[in-house]
């Protein structure tokens, strides 16, 4: 129960926090092939095989995406009688738990949806031009966290020092314009200028905390910080929006979700990013690229900061428990009263406190550095073999990702690649199919193959999963 309480309240301070945040750039599966239109956002050096496309309005390419090096298996079992229990469950042994589990563990969520885009040749190069709307939610968990959730204090360890518990989540519409162009035989170069408007970001950080569980004492300290920066949110406290009897002097600054309201919903930022990229042409068989994406900031105009109390929190124990609850002589409280004065103790500790009014806040865009060599058979050009390294820089949602592929164009109008990529977030098989005639394009793929999923459409290992799809028209 000691853990199980203690937890609650962890996870609950974090997953109720308001969340989602930078978006998957498009398809990486797509990035060495010629006939997929949105190849320049991956780099925006890169030029078409057509003089330009339309897209389908809000049709064009949509990418929805989940990301994880957990999964639904990792914290579902099986019982003997067929049954699906927790990993907090007895029969579950630590050990076939935890040894699934890495030492950070990472969850992303992400949907990237063009709502307008087009490209054309001119003013001696090529111009793209894109409205898109940016989600995406991103976790973190280290794996003593849930060493301290399922040992508690049986184990050998009973002091956890825990860090990094964190949420991050943002959402915006960015308007990109992007030129490229052939400096010479070898050198391409490209660059996007975007135009960002901020709808929300939301923050949410367990910086560290300590644990002990003891027979003698159950004690708590730590650090964090919550962001919340949304045109129109009210973050009231306590003390605004409770009546005094019904709560304590220590929780007067304590924000109270629970009468959080959006009264003048409006543009919450502004911010601006640049794309950068290149492409070099070693000999007729080999080419190397190179982009930075999304090297830029959002200055949001009223955030509003929360802070989660250093002074540490202690329990030694229930004291003077009646043996009937019904009848609690004087002097003596019962054991449900004593339970729900522990609950709330601990409630009051994971809640942050309101640290002020709303002011400016800026924040900078996670930037991923793309970096590829595509090599051609001389025998066959419409084969060709690339590896394409992200790197997303991102602070503590941050990762890397490698990905070999095989690419093929055995008509004008057809292409479709195969990949296999490993990354922070596990391996995973990706596939483009890319159809271009002459007036028509559309495309469908993953980044992310699923093979076994839940009847709710949940990786049932690895949270590994995305679909991309898009209909253009050819110009």
């Amino acid at each position: 129960m000691k853990r199980n309480k203690i937890f609650g309240f962890v996870a609950g301070a974090l997953l109720c926090a308001p969340t989602a945040a930078f978006a998957q750039q498009a398809l990486r599966s797509g990035y060495f092939l010629e006939g997929y239109e949105y190849r320049h956002v991956l780099n925006p050096a890169f030029g078409p095989d057509r003089e330009g496309f339309v897209s389908f309005p809000f049709l064009g390419n949509i990418n929805v995406g989940l990301s994880g090096n957990l999964g639904v298996s990792d914290f579902l079992y099986k019982t003997p009688d067929g049954n699906l229990t927790t990993f907090l469950n007895e029969s579950v042994t630590a050990s076939d738990f935890l040894g699934n589990l890495n030492q950070n563990n990472r969850l992303s969520m992400d949907l990237n949806y063009g709502l307008f885009s087009m490209g054309f040749s001119k003013f001696g190069g090529y111009n793209t031009i894109g409205i898109n709307l940016r989600t995406n939610v991103s976790a973190t968990l280290p794996y003593e966290l849930f060493e301290f959730m399922k040992m508690g204090g049986k184990g050998d360890n009973t002091v956890y020092h825990i860090e990094n518990i964190g949420l991050s989540s943002k959402a915006y519409v960015e308007l990109a314009l992007g030129h490229s162009r052939s400096i010479n035989d070898k050198w391409r170069v490209g660059g996007k200028l975007k135009f960002l408007l901020g709808a929300y970001n939301a923050s949410a950080m367990i910086d560290n905390m300590d644990v002990e569980l003891t027979d003698e004492l159950w004690s708590i300290q730590g650090s964090g910080h919550l962001d919340l920066a949304m045109k129109g949110l009210k973050v009231p406290t306590y003390a605004e929006s409770k009546d005094p009897n019904d709560y304590k002097d220590s929780e007067a600054q304590n924000i109270n979700y629970s009468e959080m309201e959006l009264e003048s919903p409006g543009l919450g930022g502004f911010g601006m990013a640049i794309d950068l990229g290149a492409t070099y042409q070693i000999r007729e068989d080999l080419q190397l690229s190179a982009s930075l994406l999304d090297l830029g900031f959002i200055s949001w105009n009223t955030n509003t900061r929360g802070v989660m109390s250093t002074k540490p929190w202690t329990f030694d124990g229930f004291e003077n428990v009646p043996y009937d609850s019904n009848n609690v002589p004087d002097g003596q409280t019962s054991l449900e009263d004593q339970i729900d004065e522990l609950t709330e103790g601990l409630e009051d500790y994971f809640s942050f406190q309101r640290e002020g009014e709303a002011t400016s806040k800026t924040t900078a865009l996670g930037a991923t550095l793309n970096l590829g060599a595509l090599y051609t058979l001389p025998y066959y050009e419409g084969l060709k073999f690339g590896f394409l390294s992200s790197t997303r820089i991102q602070g503590k949602y941050s990762w890397s990702e490698g990905r070999f592929s095989a690419n093929v164009a055995p008509t004008k109008w057809f292409d479709a690649s195969v990949n296999y990529g490993i990354s922070s977030f596990g391996s995973s098989l990706g596939w483009l199919i890319n159809f271009h005639p002459s007036k028509f394009n559309f495309f469908i793929g993953s980044d992310h193959q699923f093979f076994k999923i839940t009847p709710q459409f949940l990786p049932v290992d690895n949270a590994n999963m995305s679909i991309s799809m898009g209909v253009n028209f050819n110009i």
